[in-house]
C-alpha cells in the first residue's frame, strides 16, 4: 500500500508517522511519500521519520520529494495537509480583522475566508494532478478550511473526504472521563467543519447509552475549563459545543483577549523553529513531547481509521466531512457537513441523524450559506464576491464590517490571489 502525504514538511507531521508505526495492523503501508517543495524542510521531517518507522520496526519505505507528480503515481491515498503562505500569512489572518473589531481566526470569520481563498486553488490544481496520475486514488483532505476545502474537491468530482481532530478529541476525552476504551464512545457529532456540537454520547455504538447528561453533571468544570467557555452555558444548552463555538458565543470577548497577547501563529511559529531544530537531531528517533503543545491531537490515528476505511479495513463508522445529500433537511445536498459516517471503499455515507434544534439548525444554516459565497469568491475571484461572502458570516455581518475588511483582505493576500 502506498501512501503520499502533500505538505510532508510540517511540523506535524511525526505525529502522523507515529501513528502510522503504531497502527500499522490497520493501515499496512509499503511505502510512505512526504511531498513538499520546501526542501530543507522535507529533509529534517524526512530524516526523523524514517528514525521513528526504524525504530518501532516499521518495515516501510519512506522517501521524499519536491515532485508531486512522481509521489502521488501509484498513490492508494493522498493525504492533503497544505498551509498556503505558512505561518507568515496565518500571522496576518490573526490581526487585521482585529482593526475592524472582528476575530482573528484562521479557519472562521474574516481570516477563514482568507485562507480559503488562497488555498482553494492550490488544492485543487493538486487534486487534478492526483487524478491524472491515479484516479482511483482517494483524497483525504485535513486542510483548513476543511468543509469549504472539501466541498471544492466533491464538486471538482473527485474522491475525496474531508478529516478533522477536533470529533476524535472529544471521544478520548469523553472516554478517559468515562473509564472505557475509546472505541465504546459513539459521538452524536453534527454542524458544520469547526461548528458541531456533541448531542449524545452513547456508549458501544449509535444506539447505545447516552452518557451525556452524566458527563456534564460529573465532569462539567472541566468540559467548561477545556472549551474556555462559562459551565452554566453548558448546562443550559445541554450539548457540548466545539471549542470554536467560543469564537461566535463569546465573540467580543474573545477580541479583547486576541488584542492582548501574541497571536497563535507567532507562537506556532516560535514553537516550529524550536522542532526543526529537534528534528535535525540525529538521535531523535520518536515524536518529542514538545509537539503535543502544536496542535492537532490524535491527527494520526484518525487519519490512519480514516485511510484503512476507505481502502479495505478500519472502523465502520467516523466522523468525517461530507456531502450532505438529505441528511440534514434545511441544507442543500451539496452542502459538506461534518457527522457520524459509514465508511468504506465505497467512501462516506453519513448515519442519519436527529431533527437539529433551531438554536444550532439556523447557525449551520447561516455559515452553510457563507460558505456558499466563499467557494464562489475562492473559485472565481473578484472583490464584490468576497464582500458578499463576508457580510454573509454571522461573524462580520455589517456592511461597513464587510468593506474594511474585504479591503485588508485583498491588502494582504494580493501574492496568492490570480484574480487581485
Amino acid at each position: 500500500m502506498k501512501l503520499t502525504v502533500v505538505g510532508g514538511g510540517s511540523t506535524y507531521t511525526p505525529e502522523l508517522i507515529d501513528g502510522f508505526a503504531r497502527l500499522r495492523d490497520t493501515l499496512p503501508i509499503t511505502e510512505l511519500v512526504l511531498v513538499d517543495p520546501a526542501a530543507d524542510r522535507l529533509h529534517l521531517v524526512g530524516g526523523l521519520a524514517r528514525r521513528i518507522f526504524a525504530k518501532q520496526d516499521h518495515e516501510g519505505k519512506i522517501t521524499t520529494t519536491s515532485d508531486l507528480d512522481a509521489g502521488v503515481d501509484g498513490a492508494d491515498a493522498v493525504l492533503l495537509q497544505l498551509r498556503v503562505g505558512g505561518q507568515a500569512a496565518r500571522e496576518q489572518d490573526e490581526t487585521w480583522p482585529l482593526e475592524c473589531g472582528c476575530v482573528g481566526q484562521e479557519t472562521t470569520g474574516a481570516g477563514g475566508l482568507a485562507k480559503a481563498l488562497r488555498t482553494v486553488p492550490v488544492v485543487l490544481d493538486i487534486a487534478e494532478r492526483v487524478r491524472r496520475a491515479n484516479p482511483d486514488a482517494w483524497i483525504i483532505d485535513f486542510t483548513n478550511p476543511v468543509g469549504i476545502v472539501t466541498r471544492a474537491l466533491l464538486q471538482a468530482g473527485h474522491k475525496a473526504v474531508g478529516l478533522c481532530n477536533v470529533a476524535i478529541g472529544f471521544q478520548r476525552k469523553f472516554a478517559g472521563l468515562l473509564g472505557v476504551a475509546p472505541s465504546e464512545v459513539h459521538l452524536d457529532h453534527v454542524g458544520l467543519n469547526h461548528l458541531t456540537w456533541e448531542r449524545a454520547v452513547r456508549l458501544g455504538g449509535p444506539e447505545g447509552e447516552n452518557v451525556l447528561p452524566r458527563l456534564l453533571a460529573e465532569h462539567g468544570d472541566a468540559i467548561a475549563d477545556d472549551l474556555r467557555l462559562p459551565r452554566p452555558v453548558l448546562d443550559r444548552l445541554g450539548v457540548v459545543p466545539s471549542y470554536y463555538l467560543r469564537y461566535f458565543y463569546a465573540h467580543d470577548e474573545v477580541v479583547r483577549e486576541l488584542g492582548t497577547k501574541p497571536s497563535r501563529a507567532a507562537e506556532v511559529a516560535a514553537m516550529e523553529k524550536e522542532l526543526l531544530e529537534m528534528y535535525g537531531d540525529p538521535a531523535l528517533d520518536e515524536k518529542p513531547a514538545l509537539l503535543a503543545k502544536r496542535g492537532g491531537a490524535f491527527y494520526s490515528e484518525a487519519a490512519v481509521d480514516l485511510a484503512a476505511s476507505l481502502l479495505g479495513g478500519g472502523s465502520p463508522y467516523q466522523v468525517v466531512n461530507t456531502y450532505n445529500n438529505g441528511t440534514l433537511p434545511f441544507l442543500p445536498d451539496d452542502a459538506v457537513i461534518e457527522t457520524q459516517a459509514a465508511v468504506g471503499a465505497h467512501g462516506a455515507a453519513p448515519l442519519p441523524v436527529a431533527p437539529v434544534d433551531p438554536l444550532y439548525a439556523g447557525l449551520v444554516a447561516n455559515v452553510t450559506a457563507y460558505e456558499d459565497l466563499a467557494l464562489e469568491a475562492a473559485l472565481h475571484g473578484g472583490r464584490d464576491r468576497v464582500f458578499k461572502a463576508l457580510l454573509a458570516h454571522p461573524l462580520v455581518g455589517q456592511y461597513a464590517y464587510a468593506d474594511g475588511l474585504t479591503d485588508r483582505l485583498i491588502a494582504h493576500n494580493r501574492e496568492h490571489l490570480a484574480w487581485a
